[in-house]
């Protein structure tokens, strides 16, 4: 996948891939970069064939915003087979792997799958000077996530855990000074990087426990993926760290710190995610959340298996 920074990049990287009349994909807040051939501002969205009909004259895709405008625009690359070109908006790292969720306008999961045709990514952190601290504090956990996982799942390589720690290192580095001034534009870009490497290292190693969980939630209860993932990481670090002790002090050293799951805390409550009771979920439902998290992917992937039992207890301890 080519990866170019700087939001003046794009044209040229649309015409090095062929692709004259994209269709783009945007949130509402944004406005078209490059002329394009038709837009689709209904995101999150579970209408994809409309989509992909919608996007029927054009050669190519362009996702503008976050993980919902890129997961669907995935779907419709998945359905047309056309290339598609991410220009992320968050911290979130979706535009690194072609598999995606979709949601409905109330945010509930209806479903998901793979097969998007990933071509380019520009990143701007001039985009992202506008993100409220909550968001930007949830995605980029969510990025933490994909590195810290990224290191001790079955999937991992050298490359997935060069990408994790470099990752790790930027955001532990850099979150707290965008939070500090969310118009730092240095900052802003110190965290893009970061979220691009643990991306680069989702892509390469793979999601564990902590993504479980929060899927099962977020798909459930129509929650924000970053929140949930910056609640369910540090239960998921205790969890497996007789299995994958040194991994995590490597995750750990990444973050200069000897306590990386008091770290990964202290970040999480940079956006107040802190128990899934302050989000709303209920106590009594969740037990059922960790059968579903069992079968997730995430959960299949982890060094250390975990049963709906074990789950429940996980996810309780931070209710």
């Amino acid at each position: 996948m080519i990866v170019r920074w700087g939001l003046e990049e794009l044209p040229g990287l649309l015409a090095e891939l062929g692709v004259e009349r994209p269709f783009l994909v945007a949130s509402l807040r944004w406005s078209p970069p490059v002329e394009v051939a038709k837009a689709w501002r209904e995101v999150p969205s579970d209408r994809i064939e409309e989509a992909a009909e919608a996007a029927k004259d054009a050669d190519g895709l362009l996702a503008l915003g976050g993980g919902s405008a890129i997961d669907l625009t995935k779907a419709i690359s998945a359905e047309t087979g056309l290339p598609m070109v991410s220009v992320p908006t968050t911290y979130s790292g979706a535009e690194w792997t072609p598999s995606f969720g979709i949601r409905s306008h109330d945010r509930l999961g209806r479903g998901g799958g793979s097969g998007a045709h990933l071509a380019g990514v520009v990143y701007e952190p001039e985009l992202t000077l506008g993100l409220p601290q909550a968001e930007s504090v949830g995605t980029a956990l969510n990025a933490l996530a994909h590195a810290a996982e990224a290191l001790y799942v079955r999937g991992r390589n050298a490359e997935g855990d060069r990408e994790a720690l470099a990752g790790a290192a930027l955001i532990s580095v850099w979150l707290p000074r965008v939070v500090e001034d969310g118009g730092d534009l240095e900052a802003r870009r110190g965290l893009l990087e970061g979220a691009m490497h643990a991306g680069a290292a989702l892509a390469a190693g793979g999601l564990g426990l902590g993504h479980a969980m929060a899927q099962a939630l977020g798909r459930r209860y129509g929650l924000p993926h970053g929140a949930l993932n910056a609640i369910t990481l540090p239960g998921a670090l205790r969890f497996n760290e007789p299995v994958a002790g040194a991994e995590i002090a490597r995750f750990g050293e990444a973050m200069s710190t000897r306590d990386p799951i008091v770290r990964v805390e202290e970040l999480a409550r940079l956006g107040g995610f802190e128990r899934l009771r302050d989000l709303g979920v209920p106590k009594a439902e969740l037990a059922e959340v960790a059968e579903t998290a069992a079968n997730r992917a995430g959960a299949q992937a982890n060094p250390r298996p975990a049963s709906p039992a074990e789950i429940s207890r996980l996810l309780a301890s931070v209710w």
